[in-house]
């Protein structure tokens, strides 16, 4: 085993007395004791797996040792002031030619890991503290610790909580204080959509976040502006949160290379974010991953895990002759038992992309340029766009900086300007978050530029700044802080606690928030919102307990001018639909059903009821006032109150029967004072034809019926027949309809045309039914006038064609027809008068 750390010989670092292991489960206070025992020593470094921990846990040495004291260093930020004697670094960016009298590596069982555990594995065997040496990480690589470094200490620490297994939990029950776990950016948003639906809003934490909006992230959480954090597997790296309850969202995950289950100690590394301190904390599953095995939930339960058979190496003493020999050296086997070759990492595709380039391999010559060319392919691929932009990115910096000593200042310039700008939605902000991480990557490489502080400072403004717009637009997609108080109060108080009120214009205001207006006596939520509609209406349904009694008040003193019917049988009150017709027993009584509202029991119902149809009821009584009256004042002569208990029934029009003709002139002539008229093809009220009446009248028989209608224009006497074949008070006459009372006055003048002998047709009849000469002779047919067409004149003789003949009607004919007569009357007729009409027909 070397000295030192690597690029040291051993006079200047030799090997320690003490190196130790810390290892056991999450939660057992292993980072705190490094940071401790560091904190004991003159000089230290710790290396951290993220730099989210490098920076949290660097905040932690600056609280406790002063800025000036503590350095912080990753690969995209360095803050190293003059006398630093302790460091927070991300492993990969520990300086490793700095000597230090305590050396500690956090979660050290990384080594395992196939992308990034050849660097764990380097500080594993050459990493070392002139005075202690620390590792930090599971007891499942305590085995291979012991088999590769000789004499190691290993303090196996206990939880200090219990974790426990609840199997699979719905979304929307998930206890507060829960974080739910993806494994993609695409289903942390999905995940936190739903959560900022169903419970009011949650965090997002995800490893591509800065540390700016990481932080802001976990302090919306730990500040209880939002109950729920939605995350990646990211949080299972030693972020310490308060969490009781961990649910994962999948029990896989793409690993790089190919989707795989989790392995046992992955579940307990995340589930063990579950409690803090003291604190017990439970774990589980949810959304639509199914729950986990009883050996799973056991092992986990238990932080009994197989042990680490290997860990993954790569050669650190590099040939830097020329480039292809640096390829060879990075290839070299692992030269011990348990250590393994890993995946190809990205810089060493990179450095086999850039030897393939004619212009590198004849600038890459020598010791210098070789190793320049290394450091240059080791600059991370934050985007990960997928193409060859970060080869090309490589190869462009590696001759600036060959060929001029530098990177030129216009190109540092241009492309951090290129990134400062905050429009853009959350992917956006995202990744010009990474573009401006490899700027500061380039930046903190103090060789690498003239003026390395200045496009520093620069790189970390415009990285806050899209920090700040990123950590904006995540808490307004996926944040309600308003649902989340009142979803919190329900949950602890119910209703009894929540302070409600309803404004003068209807905005309804629980615990201080609008949550939405009442409608008439409907409580509708902002759809802004964003919560569960059904607590949400909860809460709203408070502020209402004392409104709807004082609306139905106000409905019950209203005029009916506030009141309106509208043609599709909507009742609207100032404007607001409450309720709609529906069919009734009776033709003029129609029932009442109320649209949604927020009665508290039947007895409001009734009462806003009763008012809606006494509204109704007068509505028709006005309407159809000459029909009531009829039908009061013919009383006493039983064979009419016949006919208008008909008229009652099939709404105002029905069809004639033979009895109707034959009634004695004196009970004919109380009819007509009455406004009623028996006609030819209908016993009618000629005054419900008029505009306002037709158009209820309509709407009544849309309702009887079930099929839509609509009333015709007002003033028309004639409407096409597919129009107005169900609309009442209209008869079909060939390919157009006629209005009942005009097609009656009009078969009457025509007999009285013809009393004496045949007639031409006059012109005035296509006038008065508003329609084309040439379908005249279909409209006769259709209402049974006596007619003949039109002659047609032959070649041979001269003058005009016979004209259409309007014919004298025999004795005989008139007595056919009026027995035949059935009038074709537009609408439905179910009354027993009618059925027994048509049954004397088929008879007699």
């Amino acid at each position: 085993m070397k000295g030192a750390f690597r690029g040291t010989g051993s006079g200047h670092h030799t090997m320690p007395a003490r190196v130790r292991a810390a290892l056991g489960p999450t939660n057992t206070g292993k980072t705190h004791y490094a940071l401790t025992r560091m904190m004991a020593h003159s000089s230290g470094i710790i290396g951290f797996p993220l730099r989210l921990l490098a920076r949290e846990n660097y905040e932690r040495l600056v609280a406790a040792k002063g800025a000036k004291s503590v350095a912080l260093i990753t690969g995209e930020e360095k803050i190293i002031p003059p006398n630093a004697r302790w460091f927070a670094c991300t492993v990969e960016a520990m300086p490793l030619d700095r000597k230090a009298e305590f050396v500690a590596i956090d979660e050290i069982q990384l080594a395992s890991d196939p992308d990034r555990g050849h660097v764990f594995t380097d500080r594993l065997l050459h990493a070392r503290g002139t005075v202690e040496t620390l590792f930090l990480g599971a007891e499942t690589i305590r085995p291979l610790l012991q088999r590769l470094v000789p004499g190691i200490e290993i303090d196996i620490r206990e939880r200090l909580s219990s974790l426990v297994g609840v199997g699979a939990t719905k979304l929307s029950r998930l206890p507060p204080r829960s974080a739910i776990v993806a494994f993609s950016a695409a289903e942390v948003y999905a995940l936190a959509e739903v959560i900022r639906r169903r419970r009011g809003g949650c965090a997002v934490i995800m490893g591509q976040l800065s540390p700016r909006t990481r932080n802001a992230q976990v302090e919306l959480y730990q500040n209880r502006e939002v109950d729920y954090l939605v995350a990646t597997d990211a949080i299972g790296m030693g972020l310490n949160m308060d969490v009781d309850h961990v649910a994962l969202a999948a029990l896989g995950k793409f690993d790089g290379t190919i989707p795989r289950p989790l392995h046992p100690q992955e579940v307990a590394q995340i589930a063990g974010r579950a409690g803090r301190g003291m604190k017990d904390g439970t774990f589980g599953t949810t959304a639509d991953c199914p729950p986990m095995s009883a050996s799973l939930v056991e092992a986990v339960e238990q932080h009994r895990f197989d042990p680490i058979e290997r860990i993954y190496w790569r050669n650190h003493e590099l040939d830097f002759a020329n480039p292809q020999a640096l390829l060879g050296s990075l290839m070299k086997p692992p030269p011990l038992r348990g250590l393994t070759a890993g995946r190809v990492a990205s810089d060493v595709t990179t450095l086999e992309s850039l030897i393939l380039d004619p212009d590198i391999r004849e600038a890459a010559r020598g010791k210098r340029a070789t190793a320049l060319l290394w450091e240059v392919c080791q600059i991370p691929d934050f985007r990960k766009l997928g193409d060859d932009s970060h080869t090309r990115l490589c190869a462009r910096l590696f001759l600036h900086i060959l060929r001029e000593g530098a990177v030129p200042a216009n190109w540092m310039d241009g492309h951090i300007r290129g990134f400062a700008r905050i429009d853009g939605d959350i992917d956006t902000l995202m990744h010009r978050l990474t573009g401006v991480r490899v700027c500061s990557y380039v930046a903190a490489r103090t060789e690498w530029s003239r003026n390395s502080t200045e496009w520093q400072a620069k790189a970390r403004e415009v990285e806050d700044m899209l920090s700040d717009a990123l950590h904006e637009r995540l808490t307004a997609r996926f944040v309600d802080r308003r649902a989340t108080t009142l979803l919190r109060r329900l949950d602890s108080d119910g209703e009894r606690g929540l302070l409600s009120a309803v404004t003068q214009d209807g905005e309804v205001v629980v615990e201080g928030h609008a949550i939405g207006r009442v409608e008439g006596f409907t409580l509708c939520p902002d759809i802004d919102s964003g919560a569960d509609k059904r607590l949400i209406l909860k809460a709203g349904r408070r502020a209402l307990l004392q409104e709807i009694p004082r609306r139905i008040q106000n409905l019950q003193s209203a005029p009916d001018t506030a009141l309106d019917l509208s043609d599709d049988g909507i009742i609207t009150w100032d404007g607001v639909k409450i309720a709609r017709l529906m069919p009734g027993i009776t033709f003029f009584n129609p029932q009442l059903r109320l649209l949604q509202g927020e009665f508290t029991d039947t007895a409001q119902r009734d009462r806003v009821i009763e008012r809606l149809d006494q509204f109704v009821q007068a509505k028709i009584r006005q309407h159809f006032k000459p029909l009531f009256d009829a039908q009061a004042a013919i009383s006493d002569h039983a064979p009419l109150r016949g006919i208008l208990h008909r008229l009652h029934e099939d709404g105002g029009l029905t069809q004639p029967l033979h009895a109707d003709h034959t009634l004695p002139r004196k009970l004919r002539s109380i009819l007509q004072r009455s406004g009623i008229q028996i006609g030819r093809f209908a016993v009618f009220c000629p005054s419900i034809l008029k505009p306002a009446p037709i158009k209820l009248l309509t709407l009544l028989t849309s309702l009887r019926s079930g099929k839509a209608m609509t009333a015709a224009e007002p003033g028309r006497v004639s409407i096409p027949r597919d129009q107005g074949a169900n609309l009442p008070g209209w008869i079909s006459a060939g390919s157009v309809c006629i209005r009942i009372d005009v097609a009656e006055k009009l078969v009457s003048e025509i007999e009285t045309l013809v009393k004496s002998s045949d007639r031409p047709a006059p012109q005035w009849i296509t006038s008065r039914c508003g329609v084309r000469s040439d379908i005249l002779p279909e409209i006769l047919r259709g209402l049974r006038v006596p007619h003949k067409v039109a002659g047609k004149i032959d070649r041979k003789y001269f003058g005009p064609p016979a004209p259409l003949m309007l014919l004298k009607p025999q004795a005989a004919h008139q007595r056919k027809a009026r027995q035949k007569t059935t009038p074709i009357l537009t609408r439905y007729d179910n009354s027993p008068f009618a059925a027994l009409a048509e049954w004397k027909e088929k008879v007699f």
